[in-house]
């Protein structure tokens, strides 16, 4: 009888820690032989001139530290925190000290070619004209989300999320750095053709904060390249219809659409575009309170209009796009007209250059200008303005 039990103890004991030892490896294959750690730095100098108003500059260092699990049971979990300091805060320049997550989510890989993520995550969506992130400045926008996104079919994606709050880029307590959304974002793509990638997307913002950014904005978007020999063209062509949504008190309809065509040779290129963010005879403009907004329309950020993109006026932006890559230096130089869609308004020109230079592998190095002047006097973009930046960037 004492032999039985010692050998039933042996036994339970055996079991018990072979459960355990089946329960902590995939705990520790997940958490740490399997996770990823990414650190970078940014550190940036920005001089903003506004003609009539100031002359600010200021020196930032943003810190992110990004960890990743890897799957457990198809599950896997990110959490990414930021941390900027700076000089001073500067009303001009839009980058301000502060500490928080920058993104944090659960993800699960489902069945069919499906991932879901519930929580704080990174939203770019196309060209991020719409949905974005708002990557160049120091604090990201990031969303409070459930997302699902399909890959089942070859070539086709197809993404949905529900926003129940946006993390905007500026700073807590300032009253505008949260807004509530009760949003639903759909965004379809097909790229199985060589010569064109095809969007089409529903994008119903319920702003809850701020009411007047609440639209319903339905859209079609076509870009490709074609290669002949060693040249090779580009074009986009996208159109895309707004009205009010959730509570906006403004009825409306406007209508956006952008034309872009270039060549590309031997590492240079030229780009020519015509872009309307319309008006709806001046009632309201279509607008983009989600945008990646400092990649448009200038990067004076002259037309920022407190965050929707937009004025009641609308925006016409005709542009010329200049690229060159030489001895692994990127060149970009940019001239932009602006007009208004209703009222004849002369809303200025832009032109501005940038140069980034990677090296030693983890480094890069950038500086960005530009330059704007020109506007019809009387509205609250006229003032001329010079930007520079000056950005030294480490991601290990």
């Amino acid at each position: 009888m004492k032999v039985r039990a010692l050998t039933l103890a042996i036994l339970t004991s055996l079991s018990a820690s072979a459960i355990a030892a089946d329960t902590v490896d995939p705990l520790k294959k997940a958490f740490i032989d399997d996770s990823e750690i990414k650190l970078q730095f940014r550190l940036r100098y920005e001089q903003a001139d506004v003609d009539n108003v100031d002359d600010q500059n200021q020196t930032t260092l943003r810190t992110r530290l990004n960890y990743k699990t890897g799957d457990i049971y198809n599950f896997f979990a990110l959490a990414e925190v930021d941390d900027v300091r700076s000089t001073d805060d500067e009303p001009l320049i839009a980058d301000y000290e502060y500490t928080q997550i920058n993104q944090a989510f659960i993800g699960y890989k489902a069945p069919a070619d499906t991932l879901l993520k519930y929580g704080r995550q990174r939203i770019l969506l196309d060209n991020q004209r719409f949905v974005g992130g708002v990557g160049f400045r120091q604090n990201e926008q990031t969303y409070d989300a459930f997302s699902i996104k399909n890959t089942a079919v070859k070539d086709l994606t197809a993404y949905y999320a529900y926003v129940n709050n946006v993390n905007r880029i500026f700073p807590e307590g300032s009253g505008k750095d949260e807004h509530k959304n009760e949003t639903s974002l759909l965004n379809v793509n097909y790229k199985g053709l060589d010569f064109v990638k095809l969007s089409g997307y529903a994008y119903l913002i319920d702003n809850i904060n701020v009411a007047k950014f609440s639209t319903d904005t339905y859209g079609i978007r076509a870009a490709g390249d074609i290669k002949l020999d060693k040249i090779k063209l580009n074009y986009e062509a996208e159109f895309a219809q707004q009205s009010e949504g959730g509570d906006n008190p403004t009825s409306y309809t406007a209508n956006y659409y952008k034309l872009g065509a270039g060549v590309g040779f031997n590492g240079f290129g030229a780009k020519l575009g015509y872009e309307v963010l319309g008006s709806d005879d001046g009632k309201a403009g279509f607008i983009t309170p989600l945008a990646t907004l400092h990649a448009f329309n200038g990067w004076t950020d002259k037309f920022l209009f407190g965050g929707a993109g937009n004025w009641d006026n609308g925006i016409v932006d005709t542009h010329l796009v200049l690229t060159a890559k030489v001895a692994g230096l990127k060149l970009l130089a940019k001239y932009h007209k602006f007009d208004s869609d209703f009222g004849d308004i002369d809303m200025g020109k832009e032109w501005g250059f940038a140069a980034t230079y990677p090296f030693a592998k983890h480094y890069d190095v950038g500086v960005k200008y530009a330059s704007f002047s020109g506007a019809d006097a009387g509205y609250g973009f006229s003032n001329d303005t010079d930007k520079l930046w000056l950005t030294l960037q480490a991601k290990y």
